[in-house]
């Protein structure tokens, strides 16, 4: 079964930075595209950035676009998401996510129905 750990998470403020990790295990990880997904109290649940399975293309949420990072060392299996600049609306629990099927999603687009493998999240927290 694939296991994924998130850490890293954490409370800052405003224009702070924080750089998330996610372990995995029991997977193909460098034959699967990965991603970040958010979901909070106050916003509907949203991907934040993918990195497709070739490990090169990546994806950004607009909101995002110049303040985070996706990439991954596949030595380790570990994928990773520096974020910067970090505002109160990124305030969120982010789950590392894997695609569901072998050499897809992160196509031009990030759809959260095209992932599973869910971690248990980690809580990031941007005061104002």
């Amino acid at each position: 079964q694939v296991q994924v750990v998130e850490s890293g998470g954490g409370l800052v403020q405003v224009g702070g930075s924080l750089r998330l990790s996610c372990t995995v295990s029991g997977s193909r990880f460098g034959d699967y595209s990965m991603g970040w997904i958010r979901q909070s109290t106050t916003k509907e649940r949203e991907g934040v950035s993918c990195l497709r399975w070739n490990g090169i293309n990546t994806y950004y949420r607009d909101s995002v676009k110049g303040r985070f990072t996706i990439s991954r060392a596949s030595a380790k299996n570990t994928l990773y998401l520096q974020m910067t600049n970090l505002k109160p609306e990124d305030t969120a629990t982010y789950f590392c996510v894997i695609a569901k099927r072998l050499h897809s999603a992160c196509v031009g687009e990030f759809r959260p129905e095209d992932y599973d493998s869910w971690g248990q999240g980690t809580q990031v927290t941007v005061s104002s």
